[in-house]
């Protein structure tokens, strides 16, 4: 799965030219794909909104009768012909494909990554990936991420990647700068991975006085903090609006998706489960956008902003149909 999303995505980007802007319509072509899928969870919320004070009144009736309720809702749930999971289930199964773009949006940076590699190494400038305000798009928009790979990023590139790198290193020629290391296939086994990068960040830095330059540390720009060290390097590769924006849409995002969603006042324990979810996201999209490459973090950011465009339409155009329903019901009881 991971591969052919990938496809689709290179594909693209052959005619758009651009992996910035590809991502973007990669993921409107995602959000359009799943439209029917959420078009189906906003209609059941609706459904399930509407029995919200019938689903009141069974609490309060049958409060210290739980086996009576659950008879009672259930029965209820099968008279009006709704079915409660109905509209979890649409946005469950969007989890494996949003774990699927992941996937294929790190085969895209960890090769682009590799070959910027390649390239420092054999003393070339590497290949850039600008988009707007960031230099590369392949590693984290953040202040504390260099445009340049680093000993952070490089680990994040699994072992086959690593592999297959090599062996394409071994039949173009080794670089001069990682002649004297010796390396060889068993380096980039899963045990011998972190030592085999760490050779490799020293021979980058060697190769290229730039990219030493570039990885270095601002002088006073190193921060301790109790559970982590933060330190802006001289050339960093954005400003952390795309992990900004990712958390503010997001927050925007719960609110406009939550209008029409039940809010049942009666169970304090699914308020508290509302309260954290929604708060719980736009945290895990900060954190998540914070550390892996600009391009994921694009990718959340505009498939945030399509999912509020699509989440307004959707909402639109059940609200005229149900008023076109109640205009006709009228009509109906008057004649």
């Amino acid at each position: 799965m991971n591969e052919f999303l990938f496809s689709i995505l290179a594909w693209i980007n052959s005619w758009v030219g651009n992996w910035g802007w590809s991502m973007v319509v990669f993921t409107v072509m995602i959000r359009l794909v799943l439209t029917p899928l959420d078009l189906k969870s906003r209609i059941s919320m609706r459904k399930t909104a509407k029995l919200q004070p019938q689903m009141q009144a069974l609490q309060k009736k049958y409060a210290n009768d739980k086996e009576k309720l659950n008879q009672k809702t259930a029965e209820l749930y099968k008279k009006e012909h709704v079915n409660p999971l109905s509209s979890c289930l649409p946005l469950l199964l969007t989890w494996p494909i949003l774990i699927a773009v992941f996937g294929a949006m790190r085969m895209a940076a960890n090769g682009q990554l590799l070959q910027q590699v390649t390239e420092i190494l054999r003393g070339q400038s590497p290949t850039m990936e600008p988009w707007l305000w960031i230099k590369n798009l392949w590693m984290p928009d953040s202040l504390f991420s260099p445009a340049y790979p680093d000993l952070g990023t490089l680990r994040q590139v699994a072992a086959d990647q690593w592999q297959s790198w090599f062996t394409t290193l071994q039949a173009e020629g080794i670089p001069a700068a990682l002649q004297s290391a010796n390396l060889t296939a068993e380096s980039f086994t899963q045990a011998n991975l972190t030592a085999t990068i760490q050779v490799i960040e020293d021979a980058l830095k060697a190769a290229s006085p730039e990219y030493a330059n570039a990885v270095a540390i601002m002088p006073g720009w190193n921060f301790n903090l109790l559970i982590t060290q933060l330190s802006v390097p001289n050339v960093f590769n954005g400003l952390m609006l795309l992990p900004i924006l990712s958390a503010v849409t997001q927050i925007i995002m719960t609110k406009i998706t939550g209008t029409g969603q039940p809010q049942d006042a009666g169970n304090a324990q699914a308020a508290s489960t509302g309260k954290f979810m929604q708060w719980f996201f736009p945290i895990f999209s900060l954190v998540i956008c914070f550390g892996y490459s600009s391009a994921f973090a694009l990718y959340w950011v505009a498939g945030n902003l399509v999912s509020m465009a699509q989440t307004v339409i959707i909402n639109k155009v059940l609200d005229n149909k149900e008023k076109n329903e109640a205009a006709l019901a009228g009509e109906g009881t008057v004649k």
